[in-house]
């Protein structure tokens, strides 16, 4: 049987997963236009470096490795939000999925981060 600690990190990689396949759905759905293009390549760089870096985080060779890709995730949440928002204010893609695609990246930054002070606070 799987410890807490061990099952929140399970579903939280699926949830960083699924978030990133709604993210390149919505990617694809853009118009097919050049601002919308590279927008969306900007964002699919930032919204995959996110799970990317979590999953390596898994094979650091220390707890300050650990705690940069840990960083690494919520600096590539951080722009992901920037593009979202950028797109959603231009008025590209799909309003309602950008709308929960904000939201759910918003969770996921608030996670990251407090994981990130959690591991600085243990010697």
């Amino acid at each position: 049987m799987q410890n807490d600690n061990s099952k929140f990190k399970s579903e939280f990689k699926k949830r960083l997963y699924n978030f990133v396949l709604r993210l390149i759905s919505f990617i694809e759905r853009l118009p097919k236009d050049s601002v919308s293009e590279v927008m969306g390549k900007q964002l699919l760089k930032s919204g995959t470096s996110i799970l990317a870096n979590y999953v390596e985080a898994s094979s650091a060779s220390s707890k300050r490795d650990f705690i940069n890709f840990f960083t690494y995730s919520l600096k590539s949440a951080n722009e992901s939000k920037l593009w979202l928002t950028l797109l959603r204010d231009t008025k590209r893609g799909d309003a309602s999925e950008n709308q929960w695609l904000l939201k759910e990246l918003t969770e996921i930054a608030n996670i990251l981060a407090s994981s990130i002070l959690t591991m600085k606070g243990r010697k």
